[in-house]
């Protein structure tokens, strides 16, 4: 792991335990960064640039608050090397999650604009910084991440909520609005608000609502939808940049089934195709998700075979090869949870397997219409993708 001596800005190397505390930094990129190569060799080169400026600040910065190192995702990665690349991509998660600190940094937000957002806050909901998919994990996985301004001056902090509870009262209640603030503008909802303090406890989210947490952001490669997203399943994959969204985020989500395999809701999305296999085509798929899930171990588990997911679900039978399937969530509709059903239609049989495929994909059924009593559990092979059949 590279990282800058906040002192001198000098890149050095670290391996396993050998790795100091350090700072992080977490930021949207500009035209003009500074990279590895920079400042390795071109560092007089490199102070010409517009990144540099954000460089030294930052080491400004983890430097006042007694940090000796700090990690920036621009010049600590020898981007060279499809190898190092691939390293750092799956490492993110846990190299943001062991910082001292995370400094995230709005440049487009100016303290004198700022003020405690009581209603609306134009200023901090259309910072850039909320719209990207890699700042989603460097919000999460960090216990310390401070808030600062474009003149680099703190806005607010999240923290564990035993360390917000002593912050004297007027500052604490300030802190406090401006991460509520927060939680609206990422969509994270207030039951989910504690995983954004205790990030150890995240598979307690259903896979769904997680996913719906990136729906919205954007990357600059497509692939790096799927990527900016694996630490918050704790899997990890190779990193393929060509192969294309579609490619990367089924590749993802055959990860995510293998690490929980008692979850359903990664399997409740919606999209505009008309027929599908059962996993999703990107986060956005998922934009939509509200459920409660039932992840314990007294449902029986499921897997990826060679000719589709194997599940058993409960299943109402509709017409001739066409039923709906039950997966283990519900959501509230008028104070009451419902739960929610997949169109599944029969595709061919293989020896003496049925193999299904998912139909209606922009809509569910739901369980209020008809007594689940009457419900059959079965032994469902549905296709993974739509060129599976």
């Amino acid at each position: 792991m590279w990282v800058l001596e906040t002192s001198t800005l000098e890149l050095r190397d670290f391996v396993g335990a050998s790795i100091p505390p350090y700072a992080i930094l977490s930021h949207t990129w500009g035209d003009d960064e500074v990279t590895f190569k920079d400042m390795r060799k071109y560092r007089e080169a490199a102070k010409n640039k517009a990144g540099y400026t954000k460089v030294q600040k930052c080491c400004e910065k983890a430097r006042e608050d007694g940090h000796q190192y700090v990690w920036i995702d621009t010049c600590c990665i020898d981007k060279r090397s499809s190898a190092e690349l691939s390293e750092a991509i799956n490492s993110m998660w846990k190299w943001y999650q062991k910082s001292e600190v995370c400094y995230a940094y709005l440049a487009d937000v100016s303290i004198v604009e700022f003020v405690p957002p009581e209603g609306e806050n134009d200023v901090l909901s259309n910072s850039r910084w909320f719209t990207r998919g890699w700042t989603l994990q460097e919000l999460i996985a960090p216990l310390t991440v401070k808030f600062l301004g474009q003149d680099w001056s703190v806005i607010g902090v999240k923290a564990p909520l035993a360390v917000l509870a002593q912050l004297p009262p007027l500052q604490r209640e300030r802190n406090d609005m401006f991460l509520s603030h927060i939680t609206k503008i990422t969509g994270i909802a207030k039951k989910w608000i504690r995983y954004i303090h205790s990030p150890r406890d995240l598979r307690e989210v259903p896979i769904a609502q997680k996913m719906a947490w990136a729906a919205r952001r954007q990357t600059a490669r497509e692939e790096d939808l799927a990527y900016a997203v694996m630490g918050l399943f704790d899997v990890n994959m190779p990193i393929l940049y060509g192969e294309g969204l579609n490619k990367a985020f089924r590749r993802l989500q055959l990860e995510i089934i293998q690490m929980n395999c008692f979850d359903h809701s990664i399997f409740l999305w919606r999209s505009n195709r008309r027929t599908s296999g059962l996993l999703a085509d990107s986060p956005e798929d998922f934009a939509d998700s509200l459920f409660e899930c039932d992840t314990s171990r007294k449902i029986q588990p499921y897997s990826m075979t060679n000719i589709g997911l194997r599940i058993t679900l409960p299943v109402f039978e509709t017409t001739a090869g066409e039923c709906v399937a039950y997966p283990r969530c519900w959501v509230q509709v008028d104070g009451k949870f419902v739960r929610l059903g997949i169109f599944l239609t029969s595709v061919e049989h293989i020896k003496e397997t049925l193999l299904y495929r998912r139909i209606q994909c922009n809509s569910f059924e739901w369980d209020h219409h008809r007594s689940m009593d009457g419900a059959k559990e079965k032994d469902l092979y549905i296709a993974q993708d739509e060129h599976a059949f």
